[in-house]
Formats: C-alpha cells, structure tokens, sequence
C-alpha cells in the first residue's frame, strides 16, 4: 500500500510515525512533511519521501497522487478538507479509487461553520451551550442577546480562522467591541457570521473517533493545554502540550460521550446523507460530570496527536483501509494502559511576532522520548521554522514518570528564544 498524508506539522509526523509501523505499508509520502518526517524509516528499510507541494492547491495534490500511485490519502489539517479535497478526487476518474481518509465538504461542515455544527447538535439533541448566530445586520440583536447573558461571554467566527477566531470577554462593554470588531472583518469572511453562546464553566477534554460511517473505534482521550503561560494564563496558542489519559475521562463519563454525543453525531450524519469515513475530533467540557459538546473538528488535533499515537495499539493503516468497505469492527485498534505527556517548545514572543532560522540543538540526544517536529526546516542542520517548533512526547506506566521524563529529554534540546510550559499535566495530579 502506498500513503499520502497531507500537511507539514506535529500531527501529521505522529501520524505518519505510526503508519511507518505497519508491514502493509510499501511506501509513505508526507506533503510538504517537515526534517522529521523525512527522518522516518518503514519496516521494509524503505525512508519516508517528503513531497513539496501546498495541501490546498489541489492540482499538485492530483499529480503527486498520480505520480506515486497513492492508494490511500490521509489528510492531515482541516482546510483541504473544508475546501473539498475529498469530493475532488472523488468527481476525478483518476482519483476516484483512492481512499480519502477524512469527510467530504458536507462532513467538514462541521468544523468549517460554527453555526452549521450548532444547529446540527440542536436538532440531534446533542448537549451543548445556548447559543444564537449574527451577522452584521444584526449586530444590535446580537448585543441585547449578549445582555441575557452571564460574563464571561464567548464569541466565535463563524468560519476557520486559524485556531484564534474563539474570543472569551468578561467585560460586557468589551464583548460588544470585540463583537463588532469580528463583524467588521477582523478574521476576514470568517467573522461575516458570529457564533454567540453561553459559557461552560468545567474541565476540557478531547475525545476523538475513527469511523468509516457506520461503526467506530474510540482512540486515547487526551486534555490539550491552550494558554500560552503556566496555569492557563495568557494568550490562546495551537496548543502548549497534551496529555493522555485524562484522569476524570473513565468508564461512567465515556458511557455518557458515546450515548449522548458519539452515537447521536453517527446518527445524525447518516440522516443528513452524509458519508463521513474519517477522524472525529470532540471537544467536550466536563460541568460537574455531565460532557457538554463545545466544538467538532473533522481531524485529529494537534498537540493531541502527539500524545495519542503514544497510546494506540495495532495497525493504523489496516484501520484506515477498513474505512473503505465499511468493516472496521473488525480491525484491532486498542489503548493501552500507559501514560503520556507531550511539552510543546515555541519560538520566543509566540503567538505574537517571533523571529525563525535559530539552529536547533540536541536532538541526537533526545534518547528517552519521541521528538515529534512542529515547526522546523533544514536537512544537515535543523532550524526553526515556525511558533510551535517541536513536541517531545513521553510515555510511562504513571502520569508523573511520563510528566518527568518528557522535561527531562526536552532539557537536552535548545534554540534561541525557546520557551516552553512548565506545568503541563501538573493540574491532573491530584485528581
């Protein structure tokens, strides 16, 4: 079998460090992949191929999937997705036997429209936030609204806005500012519909599924770490680091996500005639043990990836393949018992302005973790190459051995600038 997955982050090296694993894997390619992905070797000797070309400029997609005869295509980030990468190959006779791993743009609706998921949970009767959808038309609707409500009040883009179209205000002057500043154009066409809920108030959790549109496997949970600054302080990031498991996220609380979410979402889409064989990415809140669904992504996230290939046992691509004639019941794909703890490193002033091309030091030493590359670019000598640089990802038999072994093989790693959380996973601890 020959792979193709898209992108050129943390995520996608995680993943394509877990297909490498499988015998059925003849040859792997990762577009535009990153120093390391190409690092990675198959178990037929055979290295990984990175291939130069822009996820979301479909045409070079098509040729790449031609010249290297791809029988499965694996994509990485949401905006090929939400952009139709799926349907395109599907209305191409050349490309119409490939298997897409991941929704067709009704599927990646999900996430590409805040409103539209909204309204999908609603009539599926899914648990979420109250909410109600503007645009600017109605923007004096949208603030008395925002007067019934209790601070801190959320407001979300409607469309992708790389990962910073979610603004949470506890000042309701400001979140009438912020509001219009969203209206005006802010986040650009993302913001012409604004998306204006109450708040969660509990502990979040990230729950993903592989489904091929009928049964699903549930993968390792995982809590990512948002804030830029210790004890969620700061600005919102791509993501500071990831842990699995989550200690609240057992048997009782996981009955609830599959009766009251999982399963209603499966529905819901088969009614809608959607035909989603893919990631599901759930974003849920924990209120006092009942899980509320805040968000749907339609791949897997990033830095949980990171943390979650760590746990996942058996064959990902004979799970992926099984997504084409609907048989993943039979696949096994399991968790194991262990923990992981995965520390993101980023260029010093992320998520603001930062500079980038700072040699990266250490990671030949890096002997106890697994180095997952975010951010990097060079070949004899690895650089920076963006916020997020690297995620080093440990596991352990407990969170703490796992927590201290990720800090102590990231010790061994440096660039200029690096800055890095230093209480990842310390707020499960103790509970």
């Amino acid at each position: 079998m020959k792979i193709l997955v898209l992108g050129s982050g943390g995520r996608e090296h995680a993943l394509a460090w877990k297909l490498v694993q499988s015998p059925s894997v003849e040859d792997l390619f990762v577009a535009p992949g990153n120093p390391g992905t190409a690092a990675l070797t198959l178990t037929n000797g055979k290295h990984v191929a990175n291939v130069a070309l822009s996820p979301t400029y479909f045409p070079a997609v098509r040729s790449a999937l031609l010249q290297y005869h791809i029988d499965m295509l694996v994509v990485g980030p949401e905006e090929p997705l939400v952009k139709g990468i799926k349907d395109f190959c599907l209305h191409d006779p050349a490309l119409s036997n490939i298997l897409v791993v991941g929704p067709g743009s009704d599927g990646a609706r999900l996430e590409g429209s805040k409103d539209y998921a909204k309204g999908f949970m609603s009539s599926y009767n899914i648990p979420t936030a109250l909410y109600q959808t503007f645009d600017a038309d109605h923007y004096r609707e949208a603030c008395r609204f925002l007067e019934t409500m209790h601070s801190p009040y959320v407001l979300k883009a409607d469309g992708l806005a790389a990962g910073k179209g979610v603004l949470i205000e506890t000042d309701l002057p400001q979140a009438r500012e912020h509001l219009k500043e969203i209206l005006d154009g802010k986040f650009g066409a993302a913001g012409n519909k604004v998306v204006v809920e109450e708040f969660l108030d509990g502990i979040e959790v990230s729950v993903f599924i592989i489904t091929d549109g009928i049964h699903y496997k549930i993968l390792p949970e995982a809590k990512d770490y948002k804030k830029i600054g210790e004890h969620d302080s700061g600005l919102n990031t791509g993501g500071m680091g990831a842990v699995s498991p989550v200690p609240f996220a057992g048997n009782q609380f996981m009955k609830k996500v599959e009766e009251r979410i999982i399963r209603p979402t499966l529905s819901g889409l088969q009614k809608v005639g959607c035909d989603y064989r893919g990631f599901i990415f759930f974003g849920l809140m924990n209120c006092a043990g009942d899980p509320y669904l805040i968000e749907y992504n339609v791949r897997m996230g990033d830095p949980e990836t990171e943390s979650i290939v760590m746990r996942l046992q058996g064959d990902l691509a004979a799970a992926c393949t099984a997504l084409k004639n609907r048989s993943l019941d039979k696949t096994d794909l399991t968790v194991n018992s262990d923990h992981s703890v995965t520390v993101v490193t980023v260029s010093g002033g992320y998520p603001g302005s930062y500079e980038k091309g700072y040699d990266i030091e250490g990671l030949d030493r890096v002997r106890d973790a697994t180095v997952f590359h975010m951010g990097t670019a060079g070949e004899q000598k690895i650089k920076t190459a963006g916020g997020r640089v690297l995620a080093v990802s440990a596991l352990a038999s407990t969170s703490e051995q796992a927590r201290e072994k990720a800090y102590r093989e990231l010790s061994r790693l440096s660039f200029r600038d690096m800055y890095y959380r230093k209480d990842i996973g310390e707020d499960l601890m103790n509970m």
